[in-house]
């Protein structure tokens, strides 16, 4: 019996809507990257991109748990000397919902091109509108 590997022009792809209104980000992010990288289907392969599309509304209403709100900080360097800047969560979430949910669900993708490619999948929006309906959005539920 050979083993099967799906090859890149064969891979099906298929666009999923998830609603993130109080769901807990960690969760959220993490059944995202999953589906993202395609484990939830049955010809995944590891070398090869397998998976869907996703788009996440209403990520302004996630739910944190704890004291996360305050207490978790986001950090970036502008490349100058004492250019380190930090953000926390709430702060972010009041600026930019998107980035905080993009953050969360690339920081559970491989660290190579082919996570920077599982991550082009996702698109991210603070309401409830996005412009994917001609793609024909197929509503799910995360559980969590």
């Amino acid at each position: 019996m050979k083993t099967y590997h799906a090859k890149v022009g064969e891979v099906e792809r298929e666009w999923l809507l998830v609603d993130a209104t109080d769901v807990t980000l960690g969760r959220l992010a993490s059944e995202i990257a999953q589906i993202l990288k395609g484990k939830r289907k049955p010809q995944y392969t590891p070398h090869v991109d397998t998976g869907d599309f996703v788009i996440v509304v209403n990520a302004a209403n996630i739910k944190v748990t704890g004291k996360k709100l305050e207490d978790k900080k986001y950090f970036r360097h502008t490349g100058h000397p004492g250019g380190l800047k930090s953000e926390t969560l709430g702060d972010l979430l009041a600026r930019d919902p998107r980035r905080v949910v993009e953050k969360a669900v690339k920081g559970m993708l491989p660290k190579n091109t082919l996570g920077r490619a599982m991550g082009m999948k996702l698109k991210v929006y603070a309401g409830a509108e996005h412009p994917h309906q001609a793609q024909k959005p197929r509503p799910i539920t995360l559980e969590g």
